[in-house]
């Protein structure tokens, strides 16, 4: 007999699996269909930032911003592991200028036309004080000015830039968020399907029946689910007209955003927001202890088939852009590692990939006598409400679902005190002496109070089995293939950890095969 769901989400990102939680925790029987990795795609290529985005200011998208600032705090109160407070230096000068095609320039333009398209500091400190002002700020600290002569945030900058604003907003680990949300699904009943692509979806019985093909295998099966979410990201406009055959002309752009990390380029924590001669803005960021991430850019991307890239063009781009601030520029060699993401941006019509909307639209499509819902753009700050935004439209075909309970819920590994980050690597130390500092550090900041778990009975190194370099072990590789969905390498050591950074090639092509062996013993006890 076919398996039944209330529920079938198309696509295992954050939209995806955020939306997939919210639904098992009000009793709907779920299942997350995703045709690769769980967030192997824009969710795991962000900047990785829950920001309530200052730029978008300059646009006029208050709601917007509200929103994501109102959030920024909600989630990292739910995830004190993977989201941690950090404060961002924006040095001003004042040659730095709008992006031309913001409704904020072109009245300021008309206004005070001998500014001549510059950002005045005036705007800039209106833009922070609403920034501390709209979410109701409560964990963060405001706004502060700074002088760049006086401390370590001065020291990597150009001798030009004399003064600063710096204001808050929460790093995030975008990847691990989404497996957060597809184990607490599970953990409420979903079923959670990786490396499951919908290959085809019919109307029946106001309902949906659905193959699933697997793309490891080749195997199929088939599903019926009485409502179909389509949160395929890049896809979307792929699977809203081809697989649900759907004539609804809601539409997606796809944005492609490019970031380049280098060897670590200065002392302290703190970020950087770049405004460049060319109106857009750039983050530079401590980035897993050794490095600084640099990002992003913003392109249209014709083909969602196709893996985005940083193009040579869009990494020099970003080299030029921060050289005009650093005191020692960088060039290519200094560049370790480059990533890029395409986001399914809504299309609205804007002028340019910079000026298109991050909010998020919903619709409904019941045309085909089966319910779908589709949805469109969102940013990684906004998935939860984006979630209670679906589960209203959902509501629509399950009239008795209860009400919203995600808003304070913490996420596996994050029952723990935003402050309570130190005393939880502390407590790891202790009961395991035999893991280095900066080892507890990386496990705690990525498995939260299931560090403990994940060690279980381990009372020396010897205990967590073969070691496969950078401080990943047996024991946590088989903790990630059992709880988290991990089948090859770089499921772990790009998405699951970021350790990819500190592995050779010899040691991640060990590491993916020594998983695939044990994969094929699981499969084979299974079979017998």
């Amino acid at each position: 007999m076919e398996p039944r769901f209330d529920l079938l989400v198309i696509g295992g990102g954050i939209n995806g699996c955020g939306i997939a939680r919210d639904a098992a925790g009000r009793g709907l029987s779920v299942a997350v269909a995703e045709m690769n990795d769980i967030g192997s795609a824009t969710s795991s290529a962000s900047t990785k930032l829950f920001h309530g985005g200052l730029r978008y200011l300059e646009y006029f998208e208050f709601r917007l911003v509200r929103e994501s600032l109102i959030e920024r705090e909600i989630l990292l109160k739910a995830m004190p592991h993977i989201s941690w407070p950090m404060r961002f230096v924006l040095p001003y000068h004042k040659s730095m200028r709008f992006d031309s095609t913001t409704p904020t320039s072109k009245l300021l333009n008309v206004m005070i036309p001998w500014m001549r398209g510059r950002r005045p500091a005036l705007l800039i400190r209106l833009g922070l004080f609403l920034y501390d002002h709209l979410g109701g700020r409560e964990l963060l600290p405001g706004t502060s000015r700074r002088n760049l002569r006086d401390g370590p945030e001065g020291a990597p900058l150009n001798a030009k830039f004399e003064h600063a604003y710096e204001y808050s907003d929460c790093w995030v680990e975008d990847s691990r968020l989404v497996i957060l949300n597809a184990r607490d699904a599970e953990e409420r009943g979903a079923k959670i399907l990786p490396r499951q692509k919908v290959v085809s979806a019919d109307p029946v019985d106001g309902g949906w029946r659905v193959t699933l093909e697997n793309t490891a295998t080749g195997a199929s099966e088939t599903i019926t689910a009485r409502m179909v979410v389509n949160a395929a990201g890049p896809w979307v406009g792929d699977v809203l007209r081809g697989t649900l055959k759907s004539n609804q002309q809601g539409g997606v752009r796809l944005v492609r955003g490019s970031h380049i990390v280098t060897k670590r380029l200065y002392d302290h924590d703190k970020c950087y927001f770049f405004q460049g001669t060319d109106g857009r803005i750039i983050f530079a960021i401590p980035y897993e202890t050794d490095f600084t991430l640099i990002g992003t850019t913003d392109a249209d991307h014709d083909d969602a088939g196709k893996a985005p890239e940083c193009t040579v063009e869009e990494q020099s781009y970003l080299i030029d852009f921060i050289n005009q601030y650093l005191a020692e520029p960088i060039s290519d060699a200094d560049v370790v590692w480059t990533y890029s993401g395409v986001r399914p941006l809504y299309d609205d019509g804007a002028s340019s990939a910079t000026a298109a909307t991050r909010d998020y639209v919903l619709e409904l499509d019941q045309s085909r006598g089966a319910p779908a819902l589709n949805v469109f753009g969102g940013k990684i700050t906004t998935y939860r409400k984006l979630a209670e935004s679906a589960l209203e439209e959902i509501g629509k075909v399950f009239p008795d679902l209860s009400q919203p309970w995600t808003a304070g819920v913490p996420l596996p590994g994050g029952d723990f005190p935003v402050s309570g980050v130190d005393q939880l690597i502390q407590d790891v130390r202790a009961a395991y002496p035999f893991v280095s500092a900066r080892w507890a550090q990386r496990l705690v900041r990525a498995y939260g109070t299931d560090a403990k778990d994940m060690l279980s009975d381990a009372q020396s190194l010897a205990d967590m089995g073969e070691d496969f370099g950078a401080s990943l072990t047996e024991k946590e590789v088989r903790w990630l293939m059992k709880n988290e969905y991990a089948q090859r390498a770089d499921d772990v050591v790009w998405r699951r950890s970021k350790l990819g950074l500190l592995m050779n090639t010899d040691q991640i092509a060990h590491l993916d095969e020594w998983m695939q062996d044990v994969l094929t013993s699981q499969q084979t006890a299974a079979a017998e």
